[in-house]
């Protein structure tokens, strides 16, 4: 899928990203540099495009009524998102569950959710509410179940500079919050190598 670009906010992107190139000490009109402030501010666009999308609308886009009432997983769904404390990257696996209540979605769904929060500037433990949220009251299921992985470049690359760190956040809502079974089955699966 192409992304587009606003012309005004890459310009204005790229002037502040000259300037910073020139404050960190480099030389903004260095062969190698001298694209590089339009990229960046490209690659932000894109790596922030979560704030056009509606996650609901989403998953409306995609309901269907149907009668299967037992637990339907999308695990390993790759996460890309920037932390809204450094900018950074953090990156990992969503895990989500849910159990139906006479209405579905579209599988292809799910990961797209993920992705319209996540390209935001974000921290873990929100992007897990939110994702949880927005298809809970979206599906009206019978609950929600969603574990998130990542590893944070604030961390590995700086700070405490723990290399092989992963954060991992849930979020449950319904029969996986009040039924213990029901969420040692989900944390079963998606730990289980099925594929």
């Amino acid at each position: 899928m192409e992304h587009t670009y606003d012309d005004e906010t890459t310009r204005k992107i790229a002037d502040v990203y000259s300037g910073i190139i020139s404050d960190i000490g480099e030389d903004p009109n260095r062969e190698g540099l001298q694209k590089t402030p339009e990229r960046v501010a490209k690659a932000l666009q894109f790596l922030t495009h979560g704030y056009d999308l509606d996650p609901k609308k989403i998953l409306e886009s995609a309901l269907f009524h149907e009668e299967y009432s037992e637990m339907v997983i999308v695990k390993d769904i790759e996460v890309y998102s920037l932390c809204e404390h450094h900018m950074l990257p953090f990156f990992g696996k969503a895990h989500i569950a849910y159990i139906p209540d006479g209405t579905i979605v579209g599988l292809s769904k799910i990961p797209r959710v993920v992705d319209a929060f996540a390209r935001r500037l974000q921290v873990q433990e929100r992007l897990t509410i939110e994702i949880r949220d927005c298809i809970q009251e979206t599906l009206k299921p019978k609950g929600v179940a969603v574990v998130i992985e990542c590893c944070h470049m604030c961390m590995q690359m700086r700070g405490v500079q723990k290399q092989n760190s992963v954060t991992t956040t849930s979020a449950f809502t319904g029969i996986f919050l009040n039924n213990d079974p029901t969420r040692r089955e989900f944390i079963n699966l998606i730990q289980a190598k099925l594929h």
